[in-house]
Parts: structure tokens; sequence; C-alpha cells
């Protein structure tokens, strides 16, 4: 089990919480500190079943102002959360060929 975890993120400290509390083996990924490779990423909506928009915080500014009025295709769109990690939802927590995003945390719960 691996976990993208944020530190500075409450929902991502909560989902952290769950798999402690679980008491599984889980790998803790810093993607802020360690961003994904756009590889991984594509590996990583595989699992999810979406679509890459559907992972982006559409909130940060700098989507706000880099991204949200531009046409991008999904390899664009890829290629900004590679290059400005701030970008990805989180947490998100991958088993195997499966993966949730931990919004609400208890949904991380489905992978334990």
């Amino acid at each position: 089990m691996k976990i993208y975890h944020n530190p500075r993120c409450s929902k991502s400290r909560q989902g952290l919480q769950i798999l402690k509390d679980a008491q599984v083996e889980f790998e803790i990924v810093d993607y802020l500190k360690n961003p994904p490779s756009e590889e991984e990423i594509k590996e990583i909506l595989n699992k999810l079943k979406i679509p890459p928009l559907a992972l982006v915080r559409k909130s940060e500014q700098i989507w706000k102002d880099e991204f949200k009025h531009k046409s991008m295709s999904d390899q664009d769109i890829i290629k900004a959360m590679h290059n400005h990690p701030k970008l990805i939802e989180r947490p998100i927590v991958v088993k195997g060929n499966m993966a949730v995003i931990g919004r609400p945390p208890e949904n991380i719960k489905q992978l334990i």
C-alpha cells in the first residue's frame, strides 16, 4: 500500500491515521517533495478510473492563474500535475491495481 501524502493537509493526515490505526503496511510518499512522474500519474489515474482533470485541485491559485482558461489535453494536465504537484488531489492511497482519493478520508477504508 502507498499513500501520496501532504503533511500540511488535514484530510491527508486523517487518511494517514486511518492506515496507522488499521495496522497495515504502507509507504508514505510526500509527493510535494518527490513528485510522481508523468507515467506514475497515468498509472494512478488508471487505478482511480478517472480522467486527469478529476484529479486536479481546481481551487489552487496556480490552476486559476495558469491553466483554468486554457484548452488542455489530458497529457497537458498530467504534465501540469507533475510540474506543480500541489495541483494533485490528496491524499491518494494505492493498493495493487486499485486506488482511492481520501476525500472523505473514510474512502481509504475501501482498500483495507
